[in-house]
């Protein structure tokens, strides 16, 4: 995460409204690259018109280091399948975007109805938390300011260390690629938050919402238990 260097006149998530970005229901922040690492997983998802079974992205520093999926036997052709569809260009790109999706209801919907793979990105990726490989959402914009709707903040996580070279070396600064690998909501145990003096916060637990004020969010999902 960035550092805040003024907590009282600066954030590090953007609270989407419907101003630019509908459907709303977004909290969306630019992870730094160094020292990011991790495995993101997901089961079975549609990026784009292609669907991926048990894709896997391994990340080194914020930057993509191995990938693979189950859509062939032949692993290598997993790759391939991954390389060719979601990174070429490039061999590797980064880490641009972390989010939570809000709107369960757009998701209640898809599952209902099973159009999940009918549906366009811009609605895919407010339907659970969300990962983007490419440029960050502020590409090109991150000098322009950016407060906050609900409470005037500055919004200073508008950029990382791929897009920070713009100054030096415009042409190369930016991937031009954005694509969101959103999780759905009963795959996730937990997302947690961790202050700097160690103190773990829940934001989701169990597929569920916890934060104090967002039990609404979890109404469509119950409904969906109560469906099936």
């Amino acid at each position: 995460m960035h550092k805040l260097t003024d907590p009282t006149s600066q954030t590090l998530f953007e609270n989407c409204v419907a101003d630019v970005n509908i459907p709303v229901g977004e909290v969306f922040t630019s992870p730094v690259l160094d020292g990011t690492n991790g495995v993101l997983h997901v089961e079975d998802i549609y990026l784009g018109d292609l669907r991926f079974y048990n894709l896997k992205i391994s990340f080194k520093d914020g930057w993509v280091d191995s990938y693979s999926c189950t859509n062939f036997e032949d692993m290598d052709e997993g790759k391939k399948y991954i390389h060719e569809n979601l990174l070429l260009p490039h061999k590797s790109l980064p880490l641009g975007e972390f989010a939570i999706g809000t709107n369960t209801t757009a998701y209640q919907i898809a599952r209902k109805y099973d159009i999940m793979s009918l549906l366009p990105i811009l609605i895919i990726e407010k339907m659970g938390p969300h990962f983007a490989i490419g440029d960050t959402c502020f590409s090109h914009e991150e000098d322009a300011p950016h407060p906050s709707f609900l409470n005037g903040k500055e919004m200073i996580a508008v950029d990382n260390e791929k897009s920070a070279t713009r100054t030096t070396d415009p042409m190369n600064a930016y991937t031009q690629k954005h694509m969101d690998i959103t999780l759905p909501y009963e795959m996730l145990e937990s997302i947690t938050a961790v202050s700097h003096d160690g103190t773990k916060t829940d934001i989701i637990r169990d597929g569920r919402f916890v934060v104090p004020g967002t039990d609404e969010l979890n109404i469509p999902l119950m409904q969906m238990e109560q469906l099936i």
